[in-house]
C-alpha cells in the first residue's frame, strides 16, 4: 500500500523529492491532486508504507534544498 510523505507545493517541487527519494533506492509514486496552468497546487509524493519512516528522515534531512 502507497503513503502520502509529502505534498508538494508544485509539479517541480515533487520531481526534485522524486528524484532524491529514488537516488535513495526507494520506489516513489506522485499522484496530482490539483494543479494550475502553472504547476503550482498539490502533488502527492508517495512510498511503499514500509519505506515511509525512511522517507521522512531522508525529506527532513533535505527539506530547505526540495523548495
Amino acid at each position: 500500500m502507497w503513503t502520502v510523505v509529502y505534498i508538494a507545493p508544485t509539479a517541480s517541487a515533487a520531481d526534485k523529492l522524486r528524484q532524491l527519494l529514488t537516488e535513495e533506492g526507494l520506489l516513489v509514486n506522485l499522484k496530482t491532486v490539483d494543479l494550475d496552468q502553472d504547476g503550482r497546487g498539490s502533488v502527492e509524493v508517495q512510498v511503499p508504507e514500509g519505506e515511509a519512516e525512511e522517507a521522512n528522515e531522508i525529506i527532513t534531512q533535505h527539506l530547505g534544498r526540495i523548495r
